[in-house]
């Protein structure tokens, strides 16, 4: 058995108090000694996580404890919140010196999706940038993290062979999403032949505490395997996987993590169709009550259907923090392919099913919440 991918994100660090930046860093020493004395060597960061502070505990718990070559970092170039070209470089030498480190090995464009690609990034030449810098030695490869539909993805890697990893969302619930799409992105990244590194492979904490039923199927088979550990083999087990990234935030989740990794398994057959049928049961749970959203698909006055919304309204409840989801990037990507603002409503006026149903009240809230808890993004 071999060892399995698995990286370290460093977006969900435990905290000594509800201040994200109060970090515990007695913790994490202790978290990153022990993955990577289980032979594990991918750390993952970002400008923005833990409001800035995710990288200064890179060099604090990381940097300056262990010698350079016996990892790999990546960190994020947030594209989201660039406005002028000049604040390119200068974002990113500020990641260098937070870091402590010369180079990265995987710089990532952060939250790439159609308007910022066909905007601020082509606009700040972003990727010229990224090239310079891999010319120059201060980055190994180069890469970008993307949250549209697979479409986009493929137009996005055509024009640019320069990349060489692509990050997407992907676990089983969102396998056959409507606006997340992992089967689809993942089928376009093997097209392209890049590598392909997971992010949310246990869905935000989501997967790590499955309905009632298919937790009996999962202990079933594995007595002692957490659900969280069939999230990241489902993951782990694709083609073509450069890392996985859990957002390990305990000592123990590390601990859990590296167990079943450090002798890699892929699922079998028999564990596939658990999972299928988790994510089945799961959507059950939802306030949709349904894990079949196809009587929706033809309510589509605006283009996205009624399908899609509740999909994602569903999803997003269902995870422990709903205005998080990563769901919310790509229903504004989305609204915006066709023509519509952050505001504009998909699905006006009543919600009627072929069956008779009337859905109003629930589509009407579903898109509201979507609406209200958007991101941010550059217009239309």
């Amino acid at each position: 058995m071999a060892k399995g991918p698995l990286g370290f994100g460093w977006m969900r660090l435990p905290q000594l108090s509800q201040e994200s930046t109060d970090i515990d860093y007695e913790q994490v020493n202790q978290m990153v000694d022990l993955y990577l004395d289980s032979g594990f060597d991918y750390f993952d960061t970002s400008y923005v996580y833990h409001d800035g502070v995710s990288e200064t505990a890179i060099h604090k718990c990381l940097v300056s404890r262990h010698p350079r070559e016996s990892f790999r970092l990546a960190s994020k170039l947030p594209v989201f919140t660039i406005t002028e070209e000049n604040q390119v470089e200068q974002i990113f030498s500020e990641q260098l010196k937070k870091c402590g480190v010369d180079y990265f090995d995987y710089y990532l464009l952060h939250n790439v999706n159609g308007i910022f690609y066909n905007q601020i990034i082509s606009q700040c030449h972003m990727f010229e940038h990224m090239q310079k810098w891999k010319e120059e030695g201060k980055i190994r490869h180069i890469a970008f993290s993307f949250h549209d539909s697979a479409d986009v993805l493929d137009k996005v890697l055509s024009e640019h062979p320069e990349v060489e990893a692509v990050q997407i969302a992907l676990n089983y619930i969102d396998w056959d999403a409507y606006f997340v799409q992992a089967k689809a992105c993942y089928e376009v990244i093997r097209k392209h032949g890049r590598q392909m590194i997971v992010m949310e492979p246990v869905k935000g904490g989501m997967l790590a505490k499955v309905p009632k039923e298919a937790e009996k199927l999962m202990k079933e088979m594995h007595p002692d395997a957490s659900p969280a550990s069939w999230a990241i083999r489902f993951a782990a087990g694709l083609d073509g996987v450069l890392t996985v990234l859990s957002g390990m935030s305990t000592l123990e989740q590390v601990e859990d993590n590296v167990s079943f990794m450090k002798d890699f398994q892929p699922l079998n057959d028999r564990e596939k169709e658990i999972v299928t049928e988790t994510a089945r049961l799961y959507r059950m749970s939802g306030i949709a009550k349904t894990a079949d959203f196809t009587p929706y698909e033809a309510i589509n006055p605006k283009g996205i259907s009624a399908a899609a919304i509740l999909d994602c309204y569903n999803s997003c409840m269902l995870q422990p923090v709903p205005t998080f989801g990563a769901e919310h990037n790509y229903f504004t990507s989305e609204k915006a392919k066709h023509g519509l603002g952050k505001d504009d409503v998909c699905i006006p006026g009543e919600v009627i099913l072929a069956d008779g149903t009337d859905a109003t009240e629930l589509i009407h809230e579903a898109e509201k919440f979507l609406n209200d808890s958007a991101f941010a993004q550059y217009d239309v």
